[in-house]
Parts: C-alpha cells; structure tokens; sequence
C-alpha cells in the first residue's frame, strides 16, 4: 500500500507511576531520519525506539518525542547512611575534646554532610515497558495516518495519468493531419520558389521531414511509463523512489515531444503534458 511521508500521531496513559506521553511526526525526506528526545528516565530506552521505529518506516524524517511526568508516589525516597553519620558524630566529638568543648554537632549539619543522605533508586522497568508499548500504540496510528494519506495521493496520480493518456490520444490524432498540412506548406512555398520541380526530390524531402517530426516512438514511451506508474503503485513497499525515477522518465519523453513539434497544438499537448508530470512530482515527493 501506497504511504505518505507526513504524518503526526500522539499517544499518552496515566497511572500510579505518573504521565506518560508519547509523539511522533514525520515529513518527506530522501531517506529514514530519525530524531529521538527523551527524558532522563527514558534515555536507556533510545536504541529500542530506534529500532521500532525503523522496523515500522522506511523514508521520512521522523520526530519522536517521550514526555514524562512523575506522580507523588513515584518519587525516589532517601535514606540515612547511619554508619557515615555516626563517624561524622563521632570525629565531631573527638575534635570537641580537643577544643575543649562539649557542644555536640547539630542534626542538620551532619546531614548537609556529602554522602550522608542517599537517594533510593527508583524502579522504571514498569514505566520502560510502558513506554514500549505506548510507541507501538503511537507507531500504529502513524502507519495507519500514512497510508490513509498514501491512498489519497496515489488517487491523484492515478487522474493525472489518465489526463496525460488523454493528452497522448489528442496527439496521435493531430498527427496524421499535421503531417498534410506540413506536406501541403512545403509544396506551396517550393511552388513560389521554382516553377520546375522534381517530385521524386520534393518526396524524398518529405519522407525525411516527416522522419525527423514522427513522435510515434515518444507517445509509446509515454503510454508504457503510465502504465509502470500506475504498477508501482500496486506494490505493498516503498516506491516514491521508483516512481520520482518514472517522473524523470516521463519528462524527457514530453521535452522530445514538444522539441520535434512545429504545431501550436502539438506545443499545446507537450505543455499540457509537463504540467501534469510536475504535479504529479509535487505529490510523489511526499510518498515513502
């Protein structure tokens, strides 16, 4: 199935533990980019969103973003280290004896003592394992955002290559009459030029004429590249490459057309053609 690049989803949970909030947003990009921004208590979580993300994507510049909002509860605690207290209690009573002074030292200057209060280590295996999930949550409706858009954009080639089949039909049409008519300029200004004329030279210059104006092989070209466009975008992979290929294809085959034209019309299909190969670009660039 066909899949934009664009797209933006966002998934978020709550629970004792706290917020979490998960977004991801994409846009077109040659190939798969990844920018990942995640709080503190999600940063040994990277190499796992880089390997979700790019196990689910193949092109876009993706932007994933975790927010993280403890509760109360959740909260790392702190510990005395009693041990370290108590040879700070007693190098200060030491030192008291020594001054001569029993004043014994106050609570809260032990405690602003380095290493005598510790932080408890807080347990994120459960706010890890929600995160992962939530990413496939949010993944999930990326990819389907995607493709949705993808269905849209592949609709719109699929009428600009019926607009250009018409354009190649008009084409063919207007050949055979405009090769009589360019037969018929020719003959009435060699006629002013000369009153004796060789037919078997004015032919031969026809043929060649008409040899160097025949756009036969350019409009089959054109019509089999149509054809492949609208093949690739049956395919269930990523396929804006191959087709910004095809477009490239289809645009040197109009500038041929339009090269060999000495028509007004003939100019006017060529230009009518360019005009949809380039819309069809400006979608083709968002396609992954």
């Amino acid at each position: 199935m066909i899949c934009s690049m664009t797209s933006f989803s966002r998934r978020e949970s709550r629970d004792e533990l706290g917020e979490l909030v998960c977004e991801l947003r994409s846009v077109n990009h040659r190939y798969l980019e990844l920018f990942v921004r995640l709080p503190e208590e999600l940063r040994a979580l990277e190499p796992v969103v880089r390997e979700r993300v790019a196990a689910r994507l193949g092109r876009g510049k993706v932007d994933c973003q975790f927010r993280f909002v403890p509760s109360k509860n959740a909260t790392a605690g702190v510990a005395v280290n009693e041990r370290f207290a108590q040879q700070i209690i007693d190098a200060a009573g030491e030192i008291g004896q020594m001054l001569h002074q029993s004043v014994p030292p106050r609570a809260i200057d032990i405690l602003r003592w380095p290493g005598v209060l510790e932080t408890e280590e807080l347990d994120l295996t459960p706010v890890h394992q929600r995160a992962t999930s939530l990413l496939e949550e949010a993944l999930d409706g990326l990819v389907e955002s995607r493709q949705r858009e993808g269905q849209r954009l592949a609709e719109l080639i699929v009428q600009r290559c019926e607009s250009m089949r018409e354009q190649v039909t008009k084409a063919k049409q207007l050949m055979p009459q405009l090769l009589v008519s360019l037969r018929d300029r020719l003959r009435a200004r060699l006629v002013e030029l000369t009153a004796e004329l060789d037919e078997g030279r004015i032919e031969q210059e026809m043929v060649l004429l008409t040899q160097r104006l025949d756009v036969d092989e350019e409009m089959d070209r054109l019509l089999t590249h149509l054809d492949e466009v609208e093949a690739v975008l049956e395919r269930d992979e990523p396929v804006g490459r191959r087709l910004d290929f095809l477009m490239q294809e289809l645009n040197r085959e109009a500038n041929t057309l339009g090269s060999k034209s000495n028509d007004v019309e003939m100019t006017r299909v060529s230009v009518e053609l360019k005009v949809l190969i380039e819309q069809m670009r400006e979608q083709i660039q968002n396609i992954e």
